[in-house]
């Protein structure tokens, strides 16, 4: 939950009313509305991972990159180095994604900013082969502190965080925040809920909401129809647009498990059940192609988390300028 009133940035100008114009142009009627910009606030757009659709994730390229394709905002992992400083990298392997091993821990942010974090991203040639185009040109894995600076004052910034225990990462980060005066234009996400409880000695802290609540008040709107426990004014929120979901049904003898894949969460029901309250921000993440993004504005979410802001930016353009929802 956040802890004050005012948002990072007007991710959505009315959004209620805005959200109330989308519900009844997406839901209920048999005949099409042409949804014009004057009617409809578009999703914005979040670099995943500043965009790691487009150039290697969480580096300083990937982020220019993502400015450069004019994304709204920019999403970064955060783990520690083993001497405490926050840095921009998210599996639990280095080997993952650079041409070293073992964990972010492990080294130094020195040793880090020397390893080639673009060592594994592969774009296709012009025989459309297979390349490696960082290989011969390293890109390190940068501080957040450096990324902070790097990234215009008014463009927000989203934090997921990754490594635990939480409270040293929490420490750790809200140095780095204080040093930057970068809390207003921070936004902090985990799918840890602990990250919660070590960021309440920062009132400045500005947090989604734990994702078990989000999950739990979902299952529940597309499950039993009902709205339970919307969040509170001025909350942010963020699931995947498309998950797959187990069913899970309990028996004197045991359980049945049936799996749905690519359920959508964000139904216009659910919507309008999380903003209940004034002031909820909602982020439908993983929304990678233009249909998921139409439905996502359809569906009246705040913002959308795409990995790469170059082929999705032309679509937010489009739905600036007109948009039919069935």
């Amino acid at each position: 939950m956040t802890r004050q009133t005012t948002s990072i940035r007007p991710l959505l100008a009315s959004a209620a009313a805005c959200a109330a114009l989308l519900l009844n142009a997406c839901g209920g009627n048999s005949e099409a509305r042409t949804i014009t910009h004057a009617q409809m606030a578009v999703p914005q757009l979040i670099a995943h991972r500043g965009g790691t659709g487009d150039a290697p994730e969480n580096t300083m390229i990937a982020i220019r990159t993502a400015l450069a394709n004019r994304a709204d905002a920019i999403w970064l992992t955060v783990q520690l180095s083993g001497d405490g400083v926050p840095v921009l990298y998210r599996p639990a392997d280095l080997s993952a994604l650079t041409d070293a091993r073992g964990t972010v821990a492990s080294k130094s942010a020195a040793e880090l900013a020397r390893v080639n974090a673009g060592w594994q991203f592969k774009t296709l040639d012009a025989s459309g082969r297979d390349a490696y185009p960082y290989r011969s040109a390293p890109v390190g894995i940068p501080t957040l502190a450096e990324a902070l600076a790097a990234i215009p004052p008014e463009v927000p910034v989203m934090l997921d965080m990754k490594a635990l225990p939480a409270e040293p990462q929490a420490v750790a980060v809200a140095h780095v925040l204080d040093q930057a005066g970068a809390w207003e234009r921070v936004q902090i996400y985990s799918t840890d809920a602990s990250y919660q409880q070590a960021f309440a000695a920062w009132p400045r802290a500005r947090l989604f909401e734990s994702r078990d609540a989000t999950r739990g008040r979902l299952a529940t709107a597309a499950l039993a129809h009902r709205c339970e426990a919307p969040p509170p004014a001025n909350t942010w929120t963020g699931f995947e647009w498309r998950r797959q979901v187990d069913l899970v049904e309990q028996f004197t003898l045991g359980e049945a498990r049936s799996t749905v894949a690519d359920a959508t969460l964000w139904s216009s029901e659910a919507v309008q059940c999380f903003r209940t309250n004034p002031g909820v921000h909602i982020v439908a993440i993983a929304v990678n192609n233009e249909a998921d993004y139409r439905a996502a504005a359809c569906a009246g979410v705040d913002a959308v988390l795409a990995d790469s802001p170059r082929q999705m930016a032309p679509v937010r353009e489009a739905l600036r300028v007109g948009h039919t929802c069935p």
